[in-house]
């Protein structure tokens, strides 16, 4: 087992962070473990009455540091020594503003309990406004549709829309905010200690399903579009970025900081971030003529397919189609129910309801997992 080569998953989902440690040679999970968000869990920062759902940074970096080193405590204590990568996926799009050096604008002073400066959860619909100022004006502005390669209709879960909204409607953080990074790619960075905007390796698959990235218009929408879009936009985007990269490429590597918080040795590799539902299309296998349910807190659909096959062709209604999103080689497509988590949160509810202060919910879910397994095999799509 010491000869042995490892690597560690990180999922940053809604409510937790799960790891997990893996062989790399027969992909034998060696142990896991989840942390759940703490100021989260307490409902901070967060009013459903509005639609807002912001995640305090320091929820990330603490559940970060405690599922790791749980998940190395489970695990035999030679298998840290030969760990030769860290995975990153987050849900998304959740951005945040940042400062000229990349510090995320909730931990510094003067901010710390701000929902604006914090990181705007994916399932934040606050943006209603913004989405609607972006589409009507890709559709009328006379120029390039950037919202061609998104299924033609830009909406408030993304991030120019979120970043436009605390832009209108927060000065403090206005006049504050540098740039502004997506989780799965603020994650990596602070683990390899590139934090600075200009440093940071940005995801494909973030700037191509979320932010109107694409090659042919040699990246994000141009500034003169952003412009019109709204007075608040110009010189945004020469703060943002131009290239982006996938998950084959790392990030960096852990920092001695890092190295020692997580009881790991320094300079393991650290892949550049993705979301969450690609990075399950991936553990599924996803290929050609295959389609991928990945069901969480939301319900995304994916499919993949080579470019020479799909050409100039676009599909309505999706949440984009980007070129090596999921796997290299093919342009990967999403679409999918944002709102199936919530629902599925509620049909809990309703199925606990009569056994009310008398038996926990966790243990009727258990139940209901236990008895539905046998038969989940009859439900796999690949």
């Amino acid at each position: 087992m010491a000869s042995s080569k490892y690597v560690i998953g990180m999922d940053f989902g809604t409510d937790s962070v799960r790891s997990i440690k893996v062989d790399v040679g027969n992909g034998k999970e060696i142990s896991t473990f989840v942390s759940y968000y703490k100021r989260w869990k307490e409902g901070l920062y967060s009013d459903a009455a509005k639609n807002q759902f912001r995640h305090h940074p320091l929820d990330y970096t603490e559940s970060l540091t405690e599922a790791i080193v749980e998940a190395i405590k489970l695990a035999p204590q030679e298998t840290s020594e030969n760990i030769i990568g860290i995975g990153i996926d987050t849900t998304g799009s959740t951005p945040a503003p940042v400062d000229r050096d990349g510090t995320a604008l909730a931990l510094k002073y003067g901010f710390k309990d701000d929902p604006d400066a914090m990181f705007i959860l994916w399932k934040d619909h606050t943006a209603v406004e913004e989405s609607e100022l972006i589409n009507k004006t890709a559709k009328s502005w006379g120029g390039i549709d950037y919202t061609k390669y998104s299924g033609g209709v830009y909406s408030s879960e993304w991030f120019f829309s979120k970043v436009l909204h605390i832009l209108k409607t927060n000065k403090k953080v206005r006049e504050a905010a540098y740039s502004w990074v997506e989780l799965a790619d603020w994650i990596p960075a602070i683990l390899t200690g590139n934090i600075r905007p200009e440093d940071i390796k940005r995801n494909r698959c973030a700037a191509g399903h979320k932010a109107m990235w694409h090659k042919s218009w040699k990246g994000l929408p141009s500034q003169d579009f952003l412009t019109v879009v709204d007075p608040l936009l110009p010189g945004l985007r020469e703060r943002l970025y131009a290239d982006t990269y996938t998950s084959d490429t790392p990030a960096g590597f852990l920092s001695k900081e890092w190295a020692e918080k997580l009881k790991l040795p320094g300079g393991i590799a650290v892949t550049v971030g993705a979301f969450d539902p690609h990075m399950g299309a991936v553990g599924a296998g996803i290929k050609d003529k295959t389609f991928v349910k990945v069901i969480g807190t939301s319900c995304c659909n994916m499919a993949v397919s080579p470019s020479e096959k799909v050409g100039d062709k676009t599909v309505v209604g999706i949440c984009g189609q980007v070129d090596v999103s999921i796997i290299p080689g093919q342009i990967g497509f999403e679409a999918g129910q944002s709102s199936f988590g919530d629902a599925y949160a509620w049909f809990k509810e309703v199925l606990v309801w009569p056994t009310v202060n008398l038996i926990s919910d966790e243990k009727i879910v258990k139940e209901l997992d236990e008895r539905i397994m046998p038969l989940s095999s009859h439900l796999m799509v690949v």
